[in-house]
């Protein structure tokens, strides 16, 4: 299969051109950063036109461009990037005959890590959960699934799926480094959570093999924490009034990915 992967420079971004690679894809490299690399066609997301070109002749896309948190600028360009280029990527699969996407969502879709104090109604946490998002990067994110719900419902052919990252890493190792001590406000807010690198690429390609029509957020998180102390522990502790609807033992994580298994074949592997 012919691929589009707008965001191809980013850590996310290289892991999906790899495992797309791997399992026989040829790609085309999208960014809004000039490069050396002849294969790179430089185009803006947010730039319908360019982006439009870009994608002609392919057979699917994996749109991975955007600002990945809502520190790396200014709330409304936050804000409006994200949605306007989630927006221009899918019509733009739309104009090119492009029948499968693959987004790059967030857990923070329901608020989380960026939050004053997260809320949670149930853990684990599953793709219904409700969302309390409020800072502008977590918004994004919400608005652009539901701007994937309404084109799916447009265009009942297509495959749609946002695939909700969790603190993409290197390594379990390196995730603890970056979040810091298991009792930070990011820690607690994030729920010790974490996905390799690797195992994203996995996923985003295994959405190219769908069989389902319509869209669909599915979880993309490791099946454990960052912390040593016991999951249960974790919850009754930071978490004592929310509700638990199923087992947390060892070190398990706090979010569901049956969905994943289900729809994509996709499970974590062991660090």
């Amino acid at each position: 299969m012919f691929v589009a992967v707008t965001g191809a420079q980013g850590v996310v971004g290289r892991a999906v051109v790899a495992a797309l690679a791997h399992a026989g894809h040829r790609t085309r490299p999208i960014d809004r950063i000039a490069t050396t690399d002849p294969d790179v066609v430089i185009a803006d997301a947010c730039d319908y036109p360019r982006l439009r070109d870009a994608l002609d002749g392919t057979d699917a896309l994996i749109h991975l461009a955007g600002i990945p948190n809502p520190h790396a600028a200014d709330a409304p360009t936050v804000h409006n990037t994200n949605v306007v280029a989630g927006y221009n990527a899918l019509h733009a699969a739309v104009e090119c005959g492009i029948t499968t996407v693959a987004l790059a969502s967030s857990i923070n879709a329901l608020g989380g890590a960026f939050s004053r104090r997260a809320r949670y109604d149930r853990f684990p946490v599953d793709e219904q959960h409700p969302t309390y998002n409020e800072d502008p990067y977590s918004l994004s994110k919400w608005i652009a699934e539901a701007q994937a719900d309404s084109v799916a419902r447009r265009h009942p052919r297509m495959t749609i799926a946002s695939l909700r990252l969790h603190g993409v890493t290197e390594s379990r190792d390196t995730a603890r480094t970056r979040l810091g001590p298991a009792d930070s406000t990011m820690a607690i807010n994030h729920l010790w959570g974490y996905v390799r690198a690797d195992e994203v690429g996995r996923a985003f390609e295994a959405v190219l093999h769908a069989t389902w029509q319509g869209h669909e957020a599915i979880n993309i998180v490791a099946p454990d924490t960052i912390s040593d102390q016991p999951s249960l522990d974790l919850a009754r502790h930071h978490w004592p009034d929310v509700e638990l609807r199923g087992d947390l033992p060892g070190n398990r994580g706090f979010y569901d990915c049956a969905k994943a298994r289900r729809l994509l074949g996709w499970a974590h592997t062991a660090t």
